[in-house]
């Protein structure tokens, strides 16, 4: 048999298993952005605040520690991502999650954790 071709994959053929065509590959590729917005210990512990209630920029720098640009450019991530929505008010920005199902993934990384201390 010979090489594969890109309408080969396009149409998702298969062999022994899945094969990834292109638009599986989007997906993936979708998903390991989203995990990648949240692969930092900064965002990851905006996100749980965020889980809290809405945040201002000056109320998350104060908690973080960091100064504002730093802040700024997690949040950036995070709402690329879609996993954050800002909404300004004046001159301050307020952050919420955009989609709280987010946490999940906190309890299954956590379930992890446990899983590798045993």
């Amino acid at each position: 048999m010979g090489p594969k071709t890109k309408a080969h994959y396009e149409a998702g053929a298969r062999t022994k298993g899945t094969t990834m065509n292109l638009r599986t590959k989007a997906h993936y590729q979708a998903r390991a952005t989203i995990i990648k917005a949240m692969s930092h210990p900064t965002r990851l512990f905006i996100v749980e605040e965020l889980s809290r209630g809405e945040r201002c920029v000056c109320e998350l720098t104060q908690m973080v520690g960091d100064d504002v640009s730093t802040v700024s450019k997690h949040l950036s991530v995070l709402k690329n991502a879609g996993i954050v929505t800002d909404n300004k008010r004046g001159a301050q920005v307020f952050y919420t999650l955009r989609v709280p199902c987010i946490l999940n993934f906190f309890s299954c990384v956590n379930s992890v954790l446990k899983t590798k201390a045993l």
